[in-house]
């Protein structure tokens, strides 16, 4: 079996086809307790860094925006928010209201579902679009999206190169690409200090709270296992991005790395 035909799931190789399907398996498991880890494992602090990410792509009414492994639509709301309150301000000044909408795509079904469940109010999630799909095979057609953004999820995508590949084909030509993504701390105190946090209590509080260790073991040795800012800013141009780059969040914990098609 050649190097292309396997990927990493956490510190295992899998063949690609049992990776997704045990990667698939993971976020069922975790889907409805997903939000609440995500606070307790980052003390509230994905929904600063998530808030950043969003403010950054900037989304504009009118605009087709693509928010890939969505799942529960926690950015694809804030890009909502910020999208419509866009267009108030574009109607303050005398123009017409443009259309504001959001597409969600994830590969789990269970994802999803839960997603659609937190849309209570339903005039708030107005312009929200779900989808099961995957990163490596998008449902879309060529440059027809404006902006594409991918949060914690890439490293879970197999192989990460191919979903590179596919957002660059449905974004328009200038198309801002983002992903958002746990990364290498720049101090190798803090670097130490967060891999024994990672690998001590988060499995613990996925055992505690999600009832599931395993997963959560999973999840740190993935991030553990993604590459570098530098090394992952390189597969990004390679993809025939341009104007790449990255900025970290919290000294290196999270790097949001983005580049136009």
């Amino acid at each position: 079996m050649s190097e292309q035909d396997v990927s990493s799931f956490g510190y295992r190789t899998l063949p690609q086809s049992q990776k997704v399907e045990a990667v698939r398996k993971v976020f069922e498991r975790v889907a409805p307790s997903y939000d609440l880890m995500n606070d307790v494992m980052s003390a509230g602090i994905h929904r600063v860094w998530k808030d950043m990410a969003c403010q950054r792509l900037n989304p504009q009414p009118g605009e087709r925006i693509l928010d890939v492994a969505g799942g529960t639509g926690d950015m694809a709301r804030r890009l909502l928010s910020l999208m419509k309150r866009a267009n108030q301000r574009r109607v303050a000044r005398g123009a017409s209201p443009k259309a504001c909408g959001v597409s969600v795509l994830d590969y789990n079904e269970a994802m999803i579902c839960e997603g659609r469940k937190k849309g209570s109010d339903g005039e708030a999630d107005a312009g929200l679009s779900w989808m099961v799909g995957d990163a490596t095979k998008l449902p879309l057609e060529e440059q027809t999206i404006d902006a594409y953004i991918i949060s914690f999820g890439i490293r879970n995508v197999s192989p990460v190169e191919t979903a590179l590949t596919e957002a660059k084909r449905v974004l328009k030509p200038g198309g801002r690409f983002f992903c958002l993504e746990f990364s290498k701390p720049s101090s190798v105190i803090l670097r130490d200090l967060y891999k024994t946090y990672s690998f001590k209590l988060i499995p613990q509080l996925g055992e505690w709270i999600a009832k599931d260790r395993d997963s959560y073991q999973y999840l740190v040795e993935s991030i553990d296992r993604f590459p570098s800012q530098e090394d992952f800013a390189d597969m990004i141009q390679k993809a025939g991005f341009h104007s790449v780059g990255y900025q970290n969040y919290s000294n290196g914990i999270a790097a949001l790395h983005f580049g136009r098609a």
